[in-house]
Formats: C-alpha cells, sequence, structure tokens
C-alpha cells in the first residue's frame, strides 16, 4: 500500500509579521515547527503500513528550511519526502496552494491513499485537503477519526461530524483529512535520525511540473486577495462593582442593555 502524507511547516509562535502589500506571513527568520495536526496524520500512516504493508512518503510546499520537517518525519518512520519550492510558489491562497501540491503529488507518483491534517495552525482553513483531491480528480472525506479497514480496494472510515458519527466506504485511490484526536503520534526515533541522510528527499521547482504556467501558482493563481490585515486592538480597561447583590444585578443588566448585549 502506497501512502502520502501532505504535511506542513507552521510558525512556530504567534508573534509573526505580516506584509502590509501582500497580506501574507513573513516567514524567513521566524522559529518553525511541523503543524501539529499533520503529526496524527502521519502516525496513521504509518500504523496502516504496519498493518497492510507498503511504503509511506511525505510532501510539503514552502521555502528550503521546510526540508526539517520532512526529516522529522522521516526519523518518525516515513520512507521518502519531497518539497515542492519555488519562490514562484509565495503568495498563495488556498486554490493555489492545493493546485501547487496536486502538481507535486503527481510528480511524486502514484498513491492508494493521501493523509492530511484536518487543518493548519497558520490558516485554520481545512480546505487544503479537500481542494488538493478535487484538483486529483479523487475522492475524499474530510474529519476522519478512524480508520476501520482497508480491503476490496477500499477503505472505510469513521469521520466526526460534530452531532453524530457517519462510516463510508471509499474507493482508493482517495485523500483522508485526519482528526487530531485519531491517535497518539510517536517520537521521531534517535536511530532513524543518526542513519538518515538528505538523499530521501526530493526538491521539486515550477520547472518539474507539467504545468509550467506561472499564472497558476503564487499571488498570480490566487483568486482571493487579503484587502487589509491587522493586529487585534486589546482592551485592558475593566471596572470592579460592590455593594448589594439586587444592585449590582440592576446594575449589570442596565451595562449589557447599554452595550446592546441584550
Amino acid at each position: 500500500m502506497k501512502i502520502l502524507v501532505c504535511i506542513k511547516q507552521v510558525p512556530g509562535t504567534s508573534n509573526v509579521e505580516v506584509d502590509e502589500k501582500t497580506g501574507v506571513l513573513k516567514r524567513d527568520g521566524v522559529e518553525s515547527k511541523m503543524n501539529p495536526f499533520d503529526l496524527y496524520a502521519i502516525e496513521q500512516a504509518l500504523c496502516l503500513r504496519e498493518e497492510y504493508g507498503g511504503k509511506v512518503d511525505v510532501i510539503t510546499m514552502g521555502p528550503p528550511q521546510a526540508k526539517s520537517v520532512l526529516l522529522e518525519a522521516v526519523y518518525m518512520g516515513a520512507d521518502n519526502g519531497g518539497l515542492i519550492s519555488d519562490r514562484k510558489f509565495a503568495g498563495a491562497d488556498v486554490v493555489a496552494t492545493s493546485y501547487t501540491l496536486s502538481q507535486g503529488i503527481r510528480k511524486m507518483g502514484e498513491y492508494d491513499l493521501i493523509l492530511c491534517g484536518k487543518q493548519t495552525t497558520d490558516g485554520d482553513t481545512a480546505q487544503v485537503g479537500p481542494e488538493t483531491a478535487e484538483f486529483l480528480g479523487m475522492d475524499h472525506m474530510a474529519n476522519v477519526q478512524r480508520i476501520l479497514s482497508v480491503q476490496d480496494h477500499a477503505v472505510t472510515v469513521e469521520a466526526n461530524m460534530d452531532r453524530y458519527l457517519q462510516q463510508v466506504k471509499i474507493p482508493l485511490p482517495c485523500l483522508l483529512t485526519i482528526e487530531k484526536d485519531a491517535n497518539t503520534p510517536r517520537l521521531p526515533s534517535y536511530r532513524r535520525k543518526m542513519a538518515a541522510d538528505e538523499s530521501c528527499l526530493q526538491i521539486f521547482s515550477i520547472r518539474d511540473f507539467a504545468d509550467q504556467d506561472e499564472k497558476n501558482y503564487g499571488l498570480a493563481g490566487s483568486p482571493t486577495q487579503v484587502e487589509r490585515i491587522f493586529p487585534p486592538q486589546k482592551n485592558t480597561s475593566k471596572e470592579i462593582f460592590e455593594g448589594d447583590p439586587d444592585l449590582l444585578t440592576t446594575t449589570f443588566v442596565r451595562i449589557l442593555g447599554e452595550k446592546k448585549f441584550i
């Protein structure tokens, strides 16, 4: 069984500057880490390999330093990694990102199953996984918290639909996004870290893709643009009221009414 996991390097802090002209995050020089949700997708892939055999590859899109999250995945147990990196991909929204990932996945090869984390901590859209599947022409399911079985060229999953759990049987190949409570991710192996090197990684640029039209990537290929982005204003003012409970109740109701909360 060939499995590919899509992962991402995200800022390791919430104190990140924003480019006022483009509205995108300034990632250069910012401490980074693997997107926490992707750890569950990697663990799920490794568990499936242990049960059904095969291989697990990982892929990410980002600057050259994003190789670190690929290597982290290799230390956890992944076989190979692919880095999609080109300045022409910078500033991509979810559509352009998904399209770029689909091109990179086609370059990596054919897979029975593609797994993604439910969402990323820097974007929180939860759209890239399903949109990537659409560009690949592949069936997909989001919010998967359990993979029940893989047989007869199909995978049966249990998805968390908030108010109920849904069981779905999906033909392979397909793409699944994995919930954060699906498993407990393993730690990277020190032995694998000592034995691994970057020879297991491939780097792809736009020149490696079947579609090399620059209008389909980065800011140029993004149908959505950020008009304005700014940090939220912090209000630290407070009032303390003391006195008779009945009087305080009347005062609070009046204040809530004035502020149009009630």
